[in-house]
């Protein structure tokens, strides 16, 4: 079976615009990110930052230490340890013409988009440099903005998103770090901000998603010319626009790309410490459960009880990836029976926790997992970022019109081939099809928002099967996926969909009904490669 984004997604860790090259920095800007000195050896920061010991006791103590840090305590970082600080300049890109920090400003501001963590995140680590070279408070920004789609606000997602943003506010309070909510698009409210504190340059993460790339051209147009906009890719290990110049063809294309990259950027990150130079003026307190009680949000979608949002939660859940099922990654992960997932992915899709960082506690515990490290790795780390090059150059990233010719030939040439079931888009998301296994997936992704990788293909691969149309198809299967999925609405959800439905990443198979050239798959199928019956009486709806 070809390995799927589904199956990287949900292994749970994971389901246009041209490059533009990042320009020389100005000059105080290119003594602050030269590039990590590599122990070649180790492959690691010639720093004093230590890889966690293969121990048991060792790795906890690991995650408490990460987990300390992440709520502030850790030490003031001044001038002279900055030094040691090394940033890769290939990470970023400016937006602007500008590229001095404006003088006489009070401030610089990283605008937390995708990346909802202090920690590990290069973007906040950019951030902090450029404040303390010009000696100015640190701040950090949210814009809120529920979906347009009001079935895709739910509980379940706002909810989780928004008690991480707590957490990440806890920890800028004890960072000396000004943390604001804004609620309304960047591109109406950041301009703004940006006037009323007097801030000389901002910095931004990566998506490549079509609504925060127009919140990124609201952004640029609103500030004024003077002040530096800047871009990090804080969610990939190689940065999305160094990886690959084009929309790749499939994950070979792009495999021998990123290893190649990985000794440069598979690096340890500086910690973002306690910031010396405080701003004047504080940042008003945000009323979590007032905010959370005032958004007009789909509560009939609830939060899940298995996936405690925020980074040290999420970190606690890698820690049980390793101890626990790491070691029969490679020989069950497709087993929808079998607990062998890392079950990161809606941390990961929230930015609550760093894929680097997860690389690198993975790979420090390659000797008692040693089959299973590279093909947990292969798919956070080349099957993952592929999802973004997809987005990032395409796009018609969740359309028909984005799939490749074949692809939209075959699925036309089949598009009025007779459908042995054709079912309405609510009987779907209520379960009621013939199906007891398509029934059983939905339901677990409805009842505990995340759904088996193997099933994912299966069930998204039905829904082309069962309706009118490959058009209607695609857009129930995103529907779906991004209402009741914790880590929907992201890249890989909709790379999920179209391997699924369109080919995307795959190849031609031979023609049969209603699917044409794009790959099949059936019941039957599915109970050679798993108990079927057990995975029926575990999710399946009482009145199936």
């Amino acid at each position: 079976m070809h390995r799927s984004w589904w199956l990287l997604r949900t292994s749970h860790h994971v389901w246009k615009c041209a490059a533009i090259e990042s320009r020389i920095p100005y000059h105080n800007l290119n003594k602050l990110i030269g590039l990590s000195s590599i122990n070649p050896r180790t492959n690691m920061p010639a720093e004093k930052r230590k890889a966690p010991s293969n121990k048991m006791g060792n790795a906890k103590k690991q995650k408490l230490q990460v987990a300390k840090e992440g709520m502030g305590e850790s030490e003031e970082v001044n001038e002279h340890q900055n030094q040691d600080l090394k940033f890769n300049k290939k990470r970023m890109r400016f937006l602007s013409q500008t590229e001095k920090m404006k003088q006489g400003s009070e401030g610089v501001v990283y605008w937390m988009n995708r990346d909802h963590r202090v920690q590990d995140n290069w973007a906040l680590i950019l951030a902090q440099q450029l404040a303390l070279e010009g000696k100015v408070p640190l701040h950090i920004c949210v814009c809120l903005v529920l979906p347009q789609n009001s079935k895709l606000a739910t509980l379940r997602h706002v909810g989780f998103m928004l008690r991480g943003l707590e957490e990440n506010a806890k920890e800028c309070r004890a960072l000396d770090i000004q943390f604001h909510l804004l609620q309304g698009s960047a591109g109406e409210v950041l301009p703004g901000f940006v006037a009323d504190w007097n801030l000389g340059a901002v910095v931004t993460d990566f998506s490549p998603l079509r609504e925060p790339l127009r919140w990124l051209e609201d952004v640029k147009k609103g500030i004024p010319l003077d002040i530096p906009f800047i871009q990090v890719d804080a969610h990939n290990v190689v940065p999305c626009w160094v990886a690959s110049d084009k929309q790749e063809y499939a994950a070979r294309t792009i495999r021998t790309k990123i290893n190649k990259l990985l000794p440069e950027f598979l690096t340890e990150m500086p910690t973002v410490g306690k910031h010396p130079h405080p701003a004047a003026q504080t940042a008003k307190p945000v009323d979590w459960a007032g905010l959370m009680s005032s958004l007009e949000l789909d509560r009939t979608v609830e939060e899940v009880g298995w996936a405690r949002p925020g980074t040290a939660a999420g970190l606690a859940m890698l820690e049980s990836f390793i101890d626990q099922r790491l070691k029969n990654f490679a020989t069950l992960r497709n087993n929808p029976n079998s607990s062998a997932l890392s079950q990161l992915s809606p941390w990961i899709r929230f930015g609550h926790l760093s894929a680097q960082r997860v690389v690198l506690r993975v790979k420090s515990c390659e000797k008692k997992a040693r089959e299973s490290v590279p093909t947990f790795i292969e798919e956070l780390v080349v099957r993952r970022e592929l999802t973004d090059n997809f987005c990032f150059y395409n796009s018609n990233y969740d359309s028909v019109k984005g799939a490749s010719d074949w692809a939209q030939k075959t699925l036309k040439d089949h598009a009025k081939d007779p459908r042995p079931y054709v079912y309405s888009q609510e009987q779907l998301e209520k379960a009621q099809t013939h199906d007891k296994l398509w029934n059983a997936a939905q339901y677990q992704m409805v009842t505990e928002g995340k759904m088996h990788g193997f099933m994912r293909m299966y069930w998204a691969k039905k829904i082309l099967e069962w309706t009118s149309s490959p058009e209607e198809a695609l857009s129930i299967a995103i529907y779906l996926n991004d209402r009741y999925e914790l880590d929907g609405q992201d890249p890989n959800g909709f790379v999920g969909c179209m391997w699924s439905i369109c080919g995307i990443h795959d190849q031609g198979w031979g023609e049969r009904p209603v699917f044409g050239k794009i790959r099949y798959m059936n019941y039957k199928g599915c109970t050679r490669k798993f108990d079927v019956a057990q995975f029926e009486r575990k999710y399946c709806p009482k009145t199936a």
